[in-house]
């Protein structure tokens, strides 16, 4: 299957999850059992940052023990950990910024990867390697929905999907996900690596469940 092919796999399946938690997750232990709080909850997605030693094994081990999470791999920075994530199992991945080399390398091995852009030239640098599913970021910071939906209007036409990150909240995720273009967004107030550290599992819990509520508009 080529790289358009499985982007737009990925497109399809985060398409129906539409908020994927953004986790920093520092040991196998508590990387599980977040996983498990995702699944029990009703949100089965994860992008597992690979800020931590952790990252690769937690996605090996999860990828096992919770086959219905759908899991990405994110701050992929390097064609080395782009491949160290593919291996461990991850089914996408997403980039914080545009790097030509990791781009290059996720369409030679025909890799579901989603660069970052906050910026009209990154799109467009993107689009000429194949990119139609795009990472923006950081989502609020650079200027929110209305930055979002200045960004896509060039590119309508040609078929490109942003999944939106940093910045998003429960305040604004309906936002977010009110704009066509958007496939999902990616959230790091999920599962704060703080409340993961102390244990909170049902605070992230009624987070979680809160998330899916808004989704489902309720």
């Amino acid at each position: 299957m080529s790289f358009a092919m499985k982007s737009q796999q990925a497109v399809e399946k985060l398409g129906t999850i539409r908020i994927v938690p953004v986790l920093v997750l520092n040991d196998l232990d508590s990387g599980l059992k977040m996983c498990e709080v995702l699944v029990k909850c009703g949100l089965p997605a994860a992008e597992i940052t690979f800020r931590t030693e952790a990252a690769a094994s937690i996605i090996r081990a999860a990828s096992k023990e919770f086959p219905e999470l759908y899991l990405g791999a994110g701050t992929i920075l390097n064609p080395c950990d782009l491949k160290r994530a593919f291996d461990s199992g991850a089914k996408f991945a997403v980039a914080p910024g545009f790097n030509p080399k990791v781009v290059r390398a996720a369409v030679e091995n025909d890799l579901a990867f989603a660069p970052g852009v906050c910026t009209p030239s990154e799109v467009e640098q993107a689009m000429e390697f194949g990119c139609r599913f795009l990472k923006f970021f950081p989502a609020e910071a650079a200027g929110g929905v209305k930055m979002l939906k200045s960004l896509i209007a060039p590119y309508k036409h040609l078929g490109v999907r942003f999944m939106p990150t940093g910045g998003v909240s429960t305040a604004n995720v309906a936002d977010y996900l009110a704009v066509k273009e958007v496939v999902a967004v990616g959230g790091t107030w999920l599962g704060k690596a703080e409340d993961i550290a102390a244990g909170n599992w049902e605070k992230i819990s009624e987070t979680v469940r809160q998330a899916v509520a808004i989704r489902e508009g309720k």
